[in-house]
């Protein structure tokens, strides 16, 4: 059993793979053990997402329906009206969701964009609600506007490993990704970053990846596991479907080797059973996105979410303290707030 609290940065692929060789309730256990010494039990972080701009993007990621470079049937979009997006938000807050994230099908934002994303993330952060956004690349630049507006979250996902990320994208390299994390954290933005499995890698670069996300300097606080959403007309379209096991064994090493992010269950839900979904949740994942879509792709809708959570005694998790944030040393009024058990804050408030 690793230690349940103590943050590793020098795991090996070797190790990792070790842990998918576990039998199966063993690594479950461990996971959950794990799981429970960092976080509330039984409580998910639910976001929505929103996509502020579709389509026509000139990467080339085999994956994604949203490129220009390939048939998918979808339609382009230009970058949607400030107050169509602050209506999206108010709807996600008004369902529950604690989080809302912006998504746009760039390659980066140009500087004329800036001005209605920083509108965004002020409106979005007036309603209480914590803000995210995936914009592509940033420079340092981007990223520190970003951060004065007020931006919680940056999600820019590894995706695989390096290893096997060629064989997806070749517009951009693993090195352009890293910069960018590097950029957002500079900038005193949190970083969300994760990947995605099924895409015909090995088992081997699903290590790859989960070694590169928790040996960064500073884990991601934010890590979606993504289950490839197979869409005609992209080329994985007929790559053999992940086994499930192999999915719900990703999420439980994500968690037992980043213990105090927030794992979340992100993409590939739709066409997930209850069952599958519950033991993943067992396996420490403790995030979700809520409502009908994400960016293009289906998502189980909220009533469906929320008929799963009964079922399992899941609350919906408050804005909160998060675990990472006391060894990073940010605002001492909140730490004071978590050392007395006050698990949870109004984060519209100045404390």
């Amino acid at each position: 059993m690793h230690n349940t609290t103590q943050i590793r940065q020098d795991w090996t692929v070797s190790e990792v793979d070790a842990l998918f060789a576990l039998p199966f309730m063993d690594l479950m256990f461990q996971a959950q053990t794990i799981h429970r010494a960092n976080f509330p039990t039984n409580q998910v972080q639910v976001s929505t997402l929103l996509s502020i701009k579709t389509g026509a993007c000139p990467e080339d990621c085999k994956y994604c329906p949203q490129s220009a470079r390939y048939d998918t049937g979808l339609e382009k979009e230009q970058l949607m009206e400030v107050k169509k997006v602050i209506k999206a938000a108010q709807d996600a807050k008004a369902t529950g969701s604690t989080r809302f994230c912006m998504g746009a099908a760039w390659k980066n934002p140009k500087q004329r964009d800036m001005p209605y994303l920083v509108d965004m993330i002020k409106e979005v952060k007036s309603l209480g609600l914590e803000s995210c956004m995936t914009l592509g690349m940033l420079d340092g630049s981007q990223a520190q506007q970003l951060s004065d507006a007020g931006l919680d979250y940056y999600n820019h996902n590894l995706d695989t490993s390096p290893e096997y990320y060629d064989k997806i994208i070749t517009t951009r390299t693993y090195q352009d990704r890293l910069d960018t994390l590097d950029n957002v954290r500079n900038a005193g933005m949190k970083v969300c970053s994760g990947g995605i499995v099924g895409l015909g890698e090995e088992a081997k670069d699903r290590s790859g990846l989960l070694v590169q996300l928790a040996n960064m300097p500073i884990q991601p606080e934010s890590v979606p596991i993504n289950k490839l959403v197979k869409v005609k007309g992209t080329p994985l379209d007929g790559v053999d479907d992940l086994d499930e096991f192999e999915f719900i064994k990703t999420i439980a090493i994500a968690r037992i080797l980043m213990p105090k992010s927030h794992v979340r269950l992100s993409a590939g839900r739709e066409d997930m059973s209850e069952q599958t979904q519950a033991l993943c949740f067992m396996g420490g994942a403790n995030s979700i996105f809520y409502g009908c879509k994400l960016l293009t792709t289906a998502n189980p809708d909220e009533n469906s979410d929320m008929m799963l959570f009964n079922k399992l005694g899941i609350n919906k998790e408050a804005i909160h303290f998060s675990p990472y944030d006391a060894e990073k040393n940010v605002d001492a009024a909140i730490i004071r707030h978590a050392e007395k058990d006050e698990l949870f804050y109004d984060a519209t408030s100045k404390v």
